[in-house]
C-alpha cells in the first residue's frame, strides 16, 4: 500500500534514483546562474510513463505543492499543484531534516566527514556560548540526532547566534527538537 504522505513518496523516490549505480557517464549540472536546466523525456527514464497521470492526480489529491523527478541531473518531470509555482516559496520544515541526514550518511560513506568528529573541528570554536570543555564534547552525531545538550528553548529556533546556543546538560544526554543546532550541518 502506498504511503499517504506525498513527501515521504517524493523522499523515496529520490533515494531511489540518487543510490541506482553510477553509470560510465558525465553527469549534467545546472548553470549557476539563470533559470535554463536541461530536460530529458520519460523514454529516456526507466519509469513506466502510463501511470503519470494517475501519479499527479494523487499528488495533487494529497495536497502537495510540487513535484519534480531529475534523472541524471536533468529534469523528467515538473508539476506544480493549485497556485503554487516553480518561484513560490515553503517551509520545509523537517524534510529538510531527513535530506540533510541522508546526505551527511553520504559524506560519510564517502569518508568526507566522521559522525564522531568534533563540531568545532569543522565550524571553529566559540559557535557556542558554552565553555570550550562542554562545546568540545558535542560531536557531529549530536547534532544529527539533536542530542547536542544545548537548551532548545530559546525564543528563537532559528537563531544560528552563538547566544542561542546555551548549555543545558552534555551532549547526548538531552534530547531537543531544536531546529538551529540542527541547521549546524549545513556549516559541517
Amino acid at each position: 500500500m502506498p504511503s499517504k504522505n506525498p513527501l515521504i513518496l517524493l523522499f523515496i523516490g529520490l533515494c531511489s534514483l540518487i543510490l541506482q549505480p553510477i553509470q560510465a557517464q558525465i553527469s549534467y549540472f545546472p548553470p549557476l546562474t539563470g533559470n535554463d536546466w536541461a530536460m530529458q523525456s520519460f523514454q529516456n527514464f526507466p519509469y513506466d510513463t502510463d501511470y503519470t497521470d494517475s501519479l499527479h492526480a494523487y499528488l495533487e489529491a494529497k495536497g502537495s505543492k510540487a513535484f519534480l523527478v531529475l534523472h541524471d541531473g536533468k529534469i523528467v518531470d515538473e508539476k506544480y499543484f493549485g497556485t503554487f509555482t516553480q518561484d513560490s516559496f515553503w517551509y520545509w520544515a523537517s524534510a529538510g531534516k531527513s535530506l540533510t541526514s541522508f546526505l551527511m550518511g553520504q559524506a560519510v560513506d564517502q569518508g568526507l566527514i566522521r559522525v564522531d568528529d568534533k563540531v568545532s573541528d569543522h565550524v571553529g570554536m566559540a559557535w557556542t556560548s558554552c565553555t570550550p570543555e562542554q562545546e568540545n564534547k558535542i560531536l557531529v552525531k549530536h547534532l544529527l540526532s539533536l542530542s547536542t545538550g544545548l537548551n532548545g528553548q530559546v525564543p528563537d529556533g532559528d537563531c544560528t547566534d552563538p547566544s542561542c546556543f546555551q548549555y543545558k546538560g552534555d551532549a547526548g544526554t538531552l534530547w531537543y527538537y531544536h531546529n538551529a543546532t540542527y541547521y549546524m550541518n549545513h556549516e559541517v
